[in-house]
């Protein structure tokens, strides 16, 4: 599942992949595949990203049921 919020954050705060990757201390391509989907990041790098992100694990990374959405 895309994470279209972790890229909302990311825009908001005026960064690039490249920006947000170097903050975590991953690649820029492992900032791409959460994005798309296709890579789950430890809770370690979740908490991180919130940090740089000014968001909760909630707010990036907590998956809705689907009749709620």
């Amino acid at each position: 599942m895309k994470n279209k919020r972790l890229k909302i954050a990311r825009i908001e705060r005026d960064m690039s992949q490249e920006d947000l990757a170097k903050a975590v201390g991953v690649t820029r391509q492992t900032i791409g595949a959460i994005e798309n989907g296709s890579y789950n990041p430890t809770l370690r790098l979740c908490i991180e990203i919130c940090k740089v992100t000014g968001k909760t694990l909630n707010d990036l990374f907590w998956e809705e049921p689907q009749n709620e959405k």
